[in-house]
């Protein structure tokens, strides 16, 4: 059984489903505050305020606020945001920007450098960065970094939003499993008690004998562990660290 002193937060599967609606850099920032050395620059920002970019952030977000409540400042460079611009030379059926025309629960904040937007609708996420001087009703142009398709014209501002998935795809479970995962062992779970909370207690009923459970449990926990000790950077399309860079925090457990 699970010993009661280990399930603390992450025990109940339904406290994690809002990991189902997450992008890549909501998902990002999940797993980088679990970092324990960054819950610590957290604590320590006002000695330290340079710290930021060590964790590809401009500047430090609460570790306490997950990915529906924080607004990291990442640095730059991320395909998924939209840049919006005035269009010096619109054409007459260019699209305007009307502010409260895109779709979904709407967040708007300052990352240190600019105005930008995230605005959510279940299962979708759509983020923006705003040049200066764009207002509202300006004829405006979007550009993508290389290597993301470019949105339909107009949808980006206009929401022509897909349809939710009636069921969560096979990688946004992985990405639940492996964060309850991760949050049970640095709560000091055992393995056994890890599949308890993930699969269940008759799941888990034959773990001596079921050694398909016990390497599917270690990959998720691996995997929690790894995306939190630098691999979460892939997720926010962030150059990985230089060789030899906090090596003291791939060696803790």
């Amino acid at each position: 059984m699970v010993n009661p002193h280990h399930l603390a937060h992450w025990y109940p599967t339904a406290a994690y489903l809002y990991v189902f609606g997450l992008d890549a850099l909501a998902l990002a920032w999940e797993y980088l505050r679990r970092h324990p050395d960054y819950r610590l620059d957290w604590l320590r920002r006002h000695r330290r305020p340079d710290t930021a970019h060590r964790w590809g952030l401009r500047l430090l977000e609460d570790p306490a606020l997950d990915a529906r409540d924080a607004h990291p400042a990442w640095l730059p460079g991320h395909a998924a945001v939209v840049q919006l611009y005035p269009d010096a030379d619109p054409s007459q059926d260019a699209a305007t920007f009307a502010f409260w025309r895109i779709p979904g629960h709407k967040q708007l904040l300052h990352d240190g450098k600019g105005l930008a937007l995230i605005a959510r609708s279940p299962g979708h996420c759509l983020r923006f960065a705003f040049a200066p001087g764009l207002e509202d009703g300006m004829a405006v142009a979007y550009a993508q970094r290389s290597g993301t398709a470019a949105p339909a014209r107009g949808r980006a501002l206009h929401g022509a939003l897909a349809a939710a998935k009636p069921r969560p795809t096979p990688t946004a479970l992985l990405e639940l499993h492996s964060l309850q995962a991760l949050d049970a062992t640095l709560a000091g779970a055992s393995l056994r008690e890890v599949a308890e909370g993930l699969f269940g207690v008759d799941a888990a009923a034959d773990w001596y004998s079921d050694g398909g459970l016990r390497s599917k449990v270690r990959r998720l926990v691996r995997r929690g562990d790894a995306l939190m000790r630098g691999g979460y950077r892939r997720l926010a399309q962030l150059p990985p660290l230089e060789k030899g860079r906090f090596e003291d925090d791939a060696k803790r457990p």
